[in-house]
């Protein structure tokens, strides 16, 4: 089969029977056949068949067995290369849930790019992205494969919600810092994804790796962002919304900050595949409203209590994540290490429909761009906007997946040909924000107010 040759599918989940990916096999299916979606065809993918078979079953009840049959599955291993072109070379898109990604990510990648598929997944591993995006980013120009990371709870509500209070700030007005609060809530207690614990346990392990990489390539373009560099505080208190905030070391700043560089060499957006005329009017609509300002993640609470345990849990991650050994024990026995804030089953059914997030967006910035320009002029003008959403590993996630992938699908010839880009320069000027606010998301305006000199 050559790489020209028809695909068969229009998405392939690839590791459909983890624990995200039959979340998202079930959010897929809800699109399925319907007259409005462009999703026609499905398969899944992955090592074990007979657990793929119990995930369909899973995926699908309570419709009868005849629904399964017409969703094949495909036995491919992130090991085996020949599997993994054989199965790219029969889809238009692919969905990567296969993690951890710095183990397992970058041969799907390489097999998509190779065969012109594109490419998404959920990952929120920052050594992986970067990493991916060095070494595919031209090839996937030059075949065709558009290739989209952490497109998941990491980070497509930092993005979105970042575009979304940046474009408040209208006329002369201009940001020059915005924070982002993230706030877990729940009536049960709070149990997080396995995958993000392990991802966030081999990112300590990565750090070298990651300046290595940030050492060696290219200088990014700086978007110009008036005032002077806000001063960084590690906790932080927020009057205005209630919240005790401590610096989240995520993904989501580096990728705001991605898309931003990409954004000050690229001004009204990326170039599509073969633009309408209104899809070009229409990006450079969005873009050009958009304005840069300094970003930042805290993860947040109520309560100070809370924030010093966050910090605890950071510090044994930080301390323990740096040796073999410690990794080992802390990937061993999460429940222990993170005080029963993570453990490898995961969530129960009723913790996961019980929990839901809240992102707070706290904008500041001036009132008119030369009072930016004065010596030691401070923001006179804060906009405060929100992002929720319900349980952000099983529920979120596959939601954003899954709009993402439909996105691409019906408006393919609006996106970039191809490379490795962030998902808010790919999906900023789309209608992603109003899918996702169609699909149990909202995002809204809080107030905007003069801040007292």
């Amino acid at each position: 089969m050559s790489v020209s040759a028809p695909r068969i599918y229009d998405i392939v989940i690839l590791g459909a029977s983890g624990f995200t990916g039959k979340h998202v096999l079930k959010q897929l299916l809800k699109f399925f056949n319907n007259p409005s979606s462009p999703l026609n065809s499905i398969a899944i993918a992955g090592r074990n068949p007979s657990k793929l078979t119990q995930t369909l079953h899973w995926a699908t009840r309570p419709d009868p067995p005849s629904t399964t049959a017409s969703i094949p599955i495909i036995a491919a291993d992130t090991a085996d290369p020949h599997s993994l072109r054989s199965l790219c070379l029969q889809t238009r898109l692919l969905l990567n849930c296969v993690g951890p990604f710095r183990r397992h990510g970058e041969p799907v990648v390489s097999a998509c790019v190779e065969t012109g598929c594109d490419y998404l997944d959920i990952t929120g591993e920052p050594e992986f992205m970067e990493r991916v995006e060095e070494r595919y980013h031209e090839k996937g120009v030059k075949m065709g494969s558009l290739v989209v990371c952490a497109c998941g709870f990491d980070s497509v509500p930092a993005e979105l919600g970042f575009l979304f209070n940046s474009r408040q700030w209208v006329g002369n007005e201009v940001p020059n810092r915005v924070e982002g609060f993230l706030s877990v809530e729940s009536e049960k207690r709070v149990v997080g994804n396995f995958g993000t614990f392990e991802s966030a346990v081999i990112a300590v392990s990565d750090v070298k790796k990651l300046r290595e990489i940030r050492r060696t390539r290219p200088v990014r373009s700086r978007p110009v962002i008036p005032g002077p560099p806000p001063k960084g505080e590690i906790i932080e208190h927020q009057k205005k919304i209630g919240l005790w905030g401590v610096t989240l070391p995520s993904a989501d700043a580096t990728l705001v900050g991605r898309t931003l560089s990409i954004l000050s060499e690229n001004p009204h957006g990326l170039p599509g595949l073969n633009d309408s005329a209104d899809a070009v009017e229409k990006r450079k609509a969005f873009w050009s409203s958009v304005k840069p300002a300094h970003f930042g993640v805290k993860i947040s609470s109520k309560s100070l209590i809370t924030i010093f345990g966050y910090i605890t849990l950071g510090l044994i991650i930080g301390l323990l994540g740096s040796t073999s050994f410690g990794r080992k024990l802390l990937l061993k026995y999460p429940s222990i290490f993170s005080l029963g804030g993570f453990r490898k089953t995961g969530p129960s059914e009723e913790e996961v429909k019980s929990a839901s997030f809240k992102m707070w967006f706290v904008g500041h910035g001036y009132s008119n761009e030369s009072l930016a320009a004065e010596v030691n002029a401070k923001p006179d003008t804060e906009i405060v906007t929100r992002v929720m959403g319900p349980e952000m590993g099983y529920v979120t996630t596959p939601i954003i997946m899954v709009q993402c992938a439909l996105v691409l699908l019906s408006q393919r010839e609006n996106l970039p040909k191809g490379g490795v880009y962030t998902p808010g320069i790919v999906f900023g000027a789309t209608d992603l924000q109003h899918r996702l606010q169609q699909n149990g998301m909202s995002f809204d305006v809080i107030s905007k107010s003069s801040l007292s000199s």
